[in-house]
């Protein structure tokens, strides 16, 4: 089962005020007066399909516009896949997609029943729908989408070497901002890895350890105050356990002693006494704990000027360190209760700067390495553009061939359309040992138009009248259309300034477009509108907004009068008729 759009509602865009298109497969055109609000249509489709949102395009008084799409996609198909990765449901096989466009311009997006970014329905579009406009055939005179519109007829034959050679050309442009970055810095990066390879050394020549600097301060306070440090621990010693050079001088052992012996004797009498007396025994045992501790706490203190001196001197040696790399130690703390200070900060910084430092010192390899991968690239992406050189060379002989092909039918019948390849002229842009390479590839492409044999062939947008140009435009796009995988095609006035014969080869070749395809064209020439299968009719209502009953599918007598109007403008004529009734029979005929 093919893919077909079923329906397309429309509400408050432009003209219309609330239209529903109910579409068939095969081929449908849609026809009225100008200003109707045709075009609108095809405008709102483009927001179904992810579409550049335009907040004046809201009618006037309503808050927003919206479009809602019935799409019936075929099970497993990669437009199913898309919507299913999306999140979107599907229901029985019919994907609906919404757009919803406010007056303030912000936009909403639902596919399956869920919210979706916009870049997902011009995802889904690409399997779905493809809309050709007169905007087209404007774009298609620039070289860049000269060139896309063969690459797209050309199909995988180009797309696959040319991805490959997109994604190495991307990789050496970040290459080369890479190179380019190490060579522009490379004076600031010697900088760095200098100061960075002083401090580490002073670093190294200092050594210094966790946490030594506070160990430091705290044994240079203990040896400045050696004298009083060992007479308080002496005094303290004394009070406990008694001055042995004065007789009878009380001491608190001795107190507390006495206080004890007499609750130990009443002990059997009153246990709280008891309990006072272990109470008195324990602080005993305590003070004499306290007092032998003063004793050794005494003869350890060592009045030391030598070890003084030398904690003074690794101090000012830290001390010298820190103030060194302020780097190391610039007010971290206010930034981080927890931060490192001092030794601890210094040493911090080095255990950051040795990778740093290996990082810049090892440039000169690095740009080794990244020279060498440059030049693998480069043969690479000349390899890469001869084999899309190729592709597109066959292909663009195939493209020229079947659209010359199609001219006769739209009354050119010695028009020859070629399509040129040839070497991109290099530029000042262009990157070293690649010249004319860019970005898709090494070539210019041209569309040419030889009028008649014997004239010079020119480039389109000089070898061709309005006229011509719109029919060449639209063999082109037939050829491409059918080169395309989706299953609906959209042409928006693209018969605009052809006639007579003309139309009716356009005619004739959308309705055997429409065979295997669902085709919907928006035209003001009866000639093609009389190919159709299905014939919609848009008509504004007397207030000039397009409503539900402004889309009207017309069948049998109906079309007659429609086509007639196309025709002379007087649906009453009866040669009108007569000549919409010609035509609609001969149409048939060739169906």
């Amino acid at each position: 089962m093919r893919a077909v759009l079923e329906e397309v509602r429309i509400r408050s865009l432009g003209v219309i005020t609330d239209a529903t298109l109910e579409l068939s497969g095969g081929f449908t055109v849609i026809t009225g007066e100008t200003g109707a609000g045709k075009t609108m249509l095809v405008t709102g489709l483009g927001l179904l399909l992810g579409a550049r949102a335009d907040a004046g395009s809201v009618r006037r008084g309503a808050e927003s516009a919206v479009v809602e799409g019935r799409f019936v996609v075929a099970p497993g198909s990669r437009a199913a896949r898309r919507a299913e990765e999306a999140g979107a449901e599907l229901d029985d096989d019919v994907l609906i997609v919404a757009r919803s466009v406010s007056a303030s311009g912000r936009g909403r997006a639902h596919a399956g029943g869920r919210s979706v970014p916009v870049a997902v329905l011009s995802e889904l579009a690409d399997d779905l729908v493809a809309v050709h406009g007169q905007s087209e055939q404007v774009l298609l005179r620039s070289p860049a989408r000269q060139r896309q519109a063969l690459d797209r007829f050309a199909g995988a034959a180009v797309a696959e070497p040319l991805e490959r050679y997109s994604a190495a050309w991307r990789r050496l442009g970040a290459l080369d901002a890479e190179l380019a970055e190490i060579v522009a810095t490379a004076r600031d990066r010697a900088a760095e890895a200098e100061l960075l390879r002083a401090g580490l050394d002073q670093v190294e020549a200092v050594a210094p350890q966790p946490g030594e600097d506070r160990a430091l301060a705290a044994e240079a306070d203990r040896l400045d105050h050696a004298e009083e440090l060992r007479a308080a621990a002496a005094l303290a010693h004394a009070a406990l356990t008694g001055d042995p050079l004065a007789e009878d001088a009380p001491d608190a052992a001795s107190l507390i002693e006495a206080a004890r012996r007499p609750l130990e004797a009443v002990r059997e009498h009153d246990p709280h006494l008891g309990s006072l007396a272990d109470q008195l025994a324990e602080v005993g045992y305590l003070v004499a704990d306290a007092a032998a501790e003063l004793a050794s706490a005494a003869e350890a203190v060592d009045v030391d000027p030598v070890r003084l001196a030398s904690v003074q001197d690794r101090r000012a040696q830290l001390t010298a360190l820190v103030r060194a790399l302020p780097a190391a130690t610039a007010d971290r703390s206010a930034l981080d209760d927890d931060a490192p200070t001092g030794v601890d900060a210094v040493l911090a910084w080095a255990e950051r700067a040795s990778p740093r430092l290996l990082e810049l010192d090892g440039d000169g390899d690095r740009t080794a390495d990244l020279r060498a991968e440059r030049e693998v690239l480069v043969a690479q992406l000349l390899d890469l553009a001869a084999e899309v050189t190729a592709a597109r060379s066959a292909a663009a002989e195939r493209l020229g061939e079947l659209a010359t092909a199609e001219l006769p039918g739209l009354a050119m019948p010695h028009a020859q359309l070629m399509v040129q390849v040839s070497p991109a002229a290099p530029s000042a842009g262009d990157r070293e040992q690649l010249p004319g390479l860019g970005a898709s590839g090494a070539d210019d492409v041209a569309l040419l138009l030889r009028p008649s044999p014997g004239q010079a062939e020119r480039p389109l947008a000089k070898g061709a009248s309005g006229g011509e140009l719109s029919r060449i435009m639209l063999a082109l796009e037939l050829v491409l259309a059918a080169s395309d995988v989706v299953p609906t095609f959209v042409f928006d006035e693209v018969d605009a300034g052809v006639g007579g014969k003309a139309a009716v080869g356009i005619g004739r070749r959308l309705a055997r477009l429409a065979r295997d395809r669902q085709v919907v064209v928006v035209t003001h020439l009866p000639q093609v509108a009389a190919w159709a299968d299905q014939h919609l009719r848009v008509a504004k209502a007397v207030d000039g907004q397009v409503t539900v009953s402004g889309v009207t599918a017309l069948d049998g007598e109906e079309r007659v009068v429609e086509l007639a109007r196309m025709l002379a403008g007087q649906e009453e004529s009866g040669s009108a008729r007569a000549h919409a009734e010609e035509l609609l029979v001969a149409a048939a005929k060739e169906r």
